[in-house]
């Protein structure tokens, strides 16, 4: 009896070493990083460069896998569902921790209890674009809608979405404005009308819009994020246009599932600070016209998700968003 108790003891004490290695091994396959879009947009373009710098940094592939429809909640709640234990990851996004949670009248999740913040890799700031026989500058744009109510109309890649909640926000910011909104399915449509006479403005990514101010086709007026675009900088900011405080964005976020362990979301962090810290990472992100967030944290990230909900919420129920 006294050896059995001995060697039971002997083999708990050898236990505690044994499990602290196995966490100190994380990652030991590869781990799923799910884009709630489709293949070929913003947000697949900044995972996949993501999840290739992530692959080198912590020696395990990132795979990535596309889970696309309901504004991103499919994906959403794949990770959710998932195992929390840093082997399914979520590219968040704007629609998916900052419009669903208030434009949905189920949400399929909870956008904070039912996910471990782990690290941000950009914002991607719109700007707010007009056909060429609109003023030239964002003030006499407004100067224009206001001296005639009902006449002009903007557009959007879709109802609810983020840049439909930025011109109406817009709107807002600069003390109203008679101005219907014109939703279409995509941004295309929108920019072909737009250039066509169709709508006088709308609000879009500058990867997209930026290509087509420069070949003269529209005109650029604002950046809608504090500091100018690298990649642009002659064009002002909103703020500098006047409209004072105004920001306006999607994002990229790595999320996990709730209650992941403190070591793994730890070894995430660290991975992704080398990540955010790697001048080509850097450059990459600038080029493609989004703002990096080098400073990321998982407790930076939590309170983002915080505030762009509260943010957005007010705008979104003025706007009569809701989905059913």
């Amino acid at each position: 009896m006294k050896r059995r108790h001995l060697l039971a003891a002997g083999l708990c004490t050898l236990a505690v070493p044994a499990i602290g290695r196995a966490q100190a091994k994380y990652p030991e396959r590869p781990i799923r990083l799910v884009i709630p879009f489709a293949p070929a947009g913003p947000t697949d373009i900044i995972g996949r460069k993501a999840a290739e710098k992530l692959t080198g940094i912590m020696g395990q592939t990132w795979v990535v896998d596309n889970k696309a429809g309901a504004a991103g909640s499919i994906g959403a709640v794949e990770v959710k569902n998932a195992k929390p234990d840093g082997y399914t990851v979520l590219l968040a996004t704007s629609s998916t921790h900052a419009i669903n949670p208030t434009a949905f009248a189920k949400p399929l999740y909870d956008a904070v209890k039912d996910f471990t913040p782990i690290s941000s890799i950009c914002v991607n700031p719109a700007v707010l674009a007009a056909r060429t026989d609109m003023p030239d500058t964002v003030m006499g744009l407004v100067d224009l809608m206001k001296k005639n109510p009902g006449k002009y109309s903007y557009g959007s890649s879709g109802t609810g979405g983020i840049f439909h909640l930025s011109g109406e926000y817009f709107k807002r910011e600069v003390g109203g404005m008679d101005v219907e909104h014109i939703p279409y399915k995509g941004s295309a449509p929108a920019l072909n009308d737009m250039m066509s006479g169709q709508i006088a403005w709308m609000f879009d990514t500058f990867a997209t819009m930026l290509p087509l101010h420069r070949a003269g086709k529209i005109r650029i007026l604002g950046y809608a994020y504090p500091q100018r675009a690298p990649i642009a900088p002659e064009i002002p900011t909103m703020i500098e246009a006047g409209v004072k405080g105004y920001e306006a964005y999607t994002f990229n976020l790595i999320l996990g599932p709730a209650n992941m362990p403190k070591p793994v979301v730890d070894a995430l962090d660290q991975a992704s600070r080398k990540m955010m810290a790697d001048p080509e990472m850097v450059k990459f992100l600038n080029d493609v016209a989004a703002a990096p967030t080098p400073d990321t944290t998982p407790e930076r990230t939590a309170k983002f998700i915080h505030d762009e909900i509260a943010r957005w919420a007010p705008i979104i129920k003025a706007a009569g968003v809701r989905v059913e």
